[in-house]
């Protein structure tokens, strides 16, 4: 299957941060987007409230006049990184605050998050999810009597 190159990017970057333990959902150079955007943070700037979808000024200037980074546009890099920090467990208060679900963001919390991102980058492509893919494969391959590696 040929993946669209903005997703096939954005896959390797997610896949390498998250298994060199680089995946961090409070920096915003190494959150889900921050990876996406070669640990820049000049997506920061695109929103006022950390986790949400909503753009400020310059966010709708960049929106409107077509700018992306690596292939995403304002509107998306801000739904990804909220799809991101919802699967993680974290939450916007009704003051606009992005709430901690724990003191330790563990390896099971930050592999919610990296799967949501996931469906998510592929739905935004019109893909089936690629980790479903692989789970079928698996159950494929088992059913026949094959070994898995």
């Amino acid at each position: 299957m040929q993946l669209p190159y903005r997703l096939e990017m954005a896959l390797e970057k997610l896949y390498k941060a998250f298994y060199n333990d680089e995946l961090d959902p409070e920096n915003c150079c190494h959150c889900a987007v921050g990876n996406i955007c070669d640990n820049v943070d000049a997506w920061k700037h695109l929103t006022d409230i950390h986790g949400s979808i909503t753009l400020n000024y310059l966010g709708r200037l960049n929106q409107t006049m077509g700018k992306k980074i690596n292939g995403y546009s304002p509107l998306e890099l801000l739904s990804i990184e909220a799809v991101f920090l919802k699967a993680c467990g974290y939450r916007l208060s009704s003051r606009n605050r992005l709430i901690k679900p724990a003191k330790i963001i563990d390896h099971e919390m930050m592999f919610k998050g990296l799967c949501a991102a996931i469906d998510y980058l592929c739905a935004l492509d019109n893909v089936e999810n690629v980790m479903e893919l692989y789970k079928r494969f698996d159950l494929t391959a088992k059913r026949k009597g094959s070994v898995v590696v």
